[in-house]
């Protein structure tokens, strides 16, 4: 049965994991169903299309915004008001609601004002926020509580809103987090990772580990520089490439420093295009990945979907994607070169390890998520009585 399905998005422009994860929405529903997406600014087709390597059509989506005179403001001011802008966009989607039999975000959580589907990446009700996520206009607390009351009396925001819509995570780590924020039973949808890579052989790939993110404090890449350097301490042919963007502050001229003060070994790229990174990829045996709690972690899902051994913090949903395998999680710099170490010296493991990954693929593929996606909005009911 052919829908009107509309998508309530601040973005979908890269970079970003859960812009990608809209994208494929798109990319799923677009020949099966009517489709609208509401965004914050115009949509850039061409650059999501690009980054993300979906093939959205443009005359199949019909594209709006928030009109400019309820933008002028948070637009003016320095600050992301994130939660204001994901407020006014849920208020305007109210207004074109009747229109619809299917209203979708891939923004957390919201309010429709009937049922919905929305798909959580992180509880955006879960206060106070990670400290990663903190800025220095997060406090005091007194602004911003109020700044949260505002945003959910604009989007009337509700626990009772919340609830009655599917609810989509993006691991059953974040589904834990809504189950007990919440009370809601989610589903796990792994979010959609490229996995058309080239079949490098494994005796062709470069004997060393591949890091990949943005770099700034919360990807804690100084610690897995300090793995690889004690690594190597015992097999010193291992190297470290990282590639990623820097991150506002210090942190990523302090790595800099570093990279240039270690040697060859350690290697790092700020500006590779998506071709290049996805030609880079299944060049390296290993993968490695530093932040400790990611809620998924697009970045070695990626790693494993192009072949790589991939260690990873003993955290998050991230080891998920690695199928909770005791080998290639770690707690600490020294777990986690024992662990390394323990691999390389042993070739029966890593073609066991390689194994094991290899069957993790699927869970994550983009096949998938697209069929899985195209099944829910099949099922959902439409809605009893229009607003």
């Amino acid at each position: 049965m052919r829908r009107r399905v509309l998508m309530i998005q601040p973005s979908l422009q890269p970079p970003g994991g859960g812009n990608g994860v809209a994208a494929w929405m798109l990319q799923a529903l677009q020949d099966q169903h009517e489709l609208g997406v509401l965004t914050w600014t115009p949509l850039d087709l061409d650059a999501v299309n690009w980054f993300y390597g979906t093939s959205v059509n443009g005359s199949r989506v019909h594209l709006m915004t928030v009109n400019a005179l309820a933008r002028w403001i948070p637009d003016r001011l320095p600050f992301s008001l994130a939660l204001l802008r994901s407020a006014i966009l849920l208020r305007a989607a109210k207004q074109l609601s009747a229109d619809w039999d299917i209203l979708l975000t891939v923004n957390n959580e919201a309010n429709f004002g009937r049922p919905g589907i929305q798909y959580v990446h992180y509880p955006a009700y879960l206060r106070p926020r990670p400290l990663e996520d903190a800025r220095w206009y997060h406090g005091p607390p007194l602004a911003l509580n109020s700044y949260y009351r505002f945003a959910d009396w604009l989007s009337d925001m509700s626990a009772e809103g919340i609830r009655q819509n599917l609810t989509l995570v993006n691991s059953d780590w974040t589904g834990r987090l809504v189950r007990e924020r919440h009370g809601i039973e989610p589903m796990t949808l792994y979010p959609p990772v490229h996995s058309r890579f080239v079949d490098m052989p494994w005796a062709q790939r470069i004997n060393g580990f591949l890091s990949l993110g943005r770099i700034s404090p919360e990807k804690q890449i100084h610690r897995v520089i300090d793995i690889l350097a004690l690594v190597r301490k015992r097999r010193p042919d291992v190297s470290l490439h990282l590639v990623g963007t820097l991150g506002q502050g210090s942190y990523g001229g302090e790595i800099a420093k570093r990279v240039d003060s270690e040697g060859a070994w350690l290697s790092r790229d700020n500006n590779l295009s998506r071709a290049e990174l996805l030609d880079l990829i299944p060049t390296y045996r290993y993968g490695i990945h530093g932040m400790l709690e990611e809620h998924f972690g697009m970045a070695p899902a990626e790693l494993v979907s192009a072949g790589c051994i991939v260690f990873l913090p003993n955290g998050g949903g991230q080891v998920e994607i690695v199928g909770r395998e005791p080998r290639l999680v770690y707690t600490d710099v020294k777990e986690a070169a024992e662990s390394i170490l323990y691999v390389l010296e042993h070739p029966e493991e890593q073609s066991a390890l390689r194994r094991r990954l290899a069957e993790r693929k699927a869970a994550f593929a983009t096949e998938r998520f697209i069929q899985t996606v195209r099944e829910l909005i099949e099922g959902f009911p439409a809605p009893t009585a229009r607003p």
